[in-house]
C-alpha cells in the first residue's frame, strides 16, 4: 500500500532538496522558497499550509510540487515558478516575458511621489515591463495620469493583465523609449531600463530574465545616456527625469543629467547603501 506523504514530509523533504542546489544557499531561504512552491502546487496560502502540517498531499500535487522543486533547483526563479512577486505591497503576475520586480526598484517610486506630492501630475514610465512602478504609484496616486510604454509587446500585455486585475488605472503604449509620447510633455518621467554590460558576468545569474531589458549591449550606458538626452523633449518646464542605474554608475549618470542640462542633479542611494538612482530637474540652468 502506498502512504501518501503529509505537508510536513514535502516541506522536509522540499528545504533538504534545494538547501543542495548550491553552497550558498542557507537552509532558511531553503525551506522558505519549498514552502511557497508548495502552497503554490497545493493552490494555498503559505499561512494555511503551516497550519495543516499533518493533511496528506494527492499524488498528483506531489507530482507538481516536486517538478517545481528540480525547476528550481535547476535556477529558475522562484517568482517565475509561482507566477507572482510582491512589488510595492501590490501582487504583481510576472512571466519569463518581464525583469522581476526587486526591491530596490521601489526608490524610485518613493522619490517620484516625494518630488510631485499630492499635486497632480502627468507621468511617463518608460520600459515599464511588468508595470510594477507605473502600477505603484497609480495606487497612490489615482488622480496622476499615467502613462506606460514598452518595447516588448509581451510585456505590455503583462502590464495591462496587472492594472486590470488590481483595477488600477494606466495607458499602455507600445514603442521604444520616447517614441510612443510624440510630442507630449510630462512633470515625471521615470525608469528603469537595461543597464548591464553584455560582458558583465553578472549577467549569467539572470539568465532565465529577459536579456534586452537587462543589458542595452557592450556600452551599459547607452539606454541611460539615450533616455537623459531625449528626456527634455518631453518634459515640462521643471519636470523631473528619475533613472534607476547600477550600484557603481552614479557619478556618470549625474554626468550625464548635466551634459543634457539638467539641474538640481543627485543620486540617492538603496537600502543595501548603493547609489541606485539619480533625478534632475529640467529647466534650472
Amino acid at each position: 500500500m502506498t502512504v501518501r506523504k503529509n505537508v510536513a514530509d514535502l516541506l522536509t523533504e522540499g528545504a533538504q532538496r534545494l538547501g543542495t542546489r548550491r553552497a550558498s544557499e542557507t537552509s532558511a531561504t531553503a525551506a522558505l522558497d519549498a514552502a511557497l512552491l508548495l502552497a503554490h502546487a497545493l493552490a494555498t496560502t503559505r499561512a494555511r499550509l503551516l497550519a495543516c502540517a499533518e493533511a496528506p498531499v494527492a499524488c498528483a500535487d506531489v507530482r507538481r510540487y516536486q517538478v517545481l522543486l528540480e525547476r528550481r533547483a535547476g535556477g529558475e526563479p522562484l517568482a517565475y515558478l509561482t507566477g507572482r512577486r510582491e512589488f510595492w505591497s501590490l501582487d504583481l503576475a510576472v512571466t519569463p516575458d518581464v525583469l522581476i520586480p526587486r526591491p530596490e526598484t521601489e526608490l524610485l517610486v518613493e522619490r517620484a511621489l516625494a518630488l510631485q506630492g499630492s499635486a497632480a501630475a502627468s507621468v511617463a514610465d518608460l520600459g515599464t515591463g511588468s508595470g510594477a512602478v507605473a502600477l505603484a504609484l497609480a495606487s497612490e496616486r489615482p488622480q496622476w495620469r499615467i502613462v506606460a510604454t514598452d518595447l516588448s509587446a509581451a510585456a505590455l500585455a503583462v502590464a495591462r493583465g496587472n492594472a486590470a486585475r488590481l483595477g488600477l488605472e494606466v495607458e499602455f503604449r507600445h514603442g521604444d523609449w520616447f517614441a510612443p509620447l510624440a510630442d507630449e510633455r510630462f512633470d515625471l518621467l521615470v525608469s528603469n531600463p537595461p543597464y548591464v554590460a553584455s560582458d558583465d558576468a553578472a549577467l549569467g545569474a539572470l539568465a532565465c530574465e529577459p536579456r534586452a531589458a537587462l543589458t542595452p549591449g557592450a556600452d551599459a550606458l547607452q539606454s541611460l545616456r539615450t533616455l537623459a538626452q531625449g528626456a527634455p523633449r518631453h518634459l515640462l518646464s521643471r519636470g523631473w527625469l528619475l533613472l534607476e542605474h547600477g550600484a557603481d554608475q552614479g557619478a556618470q549618470v549625474r554626468q550625464a543629467l548635466v551634459l543634457a542640462g539638467f539641474g538640481y542633479v543627485r543620486s540617492h542611494r538603496d537600502l543595501a547603501g548603493h547609489e541606485r538612482m539619480t533625478e534632475g530637474q529640467h529647466g534650472q540652468i
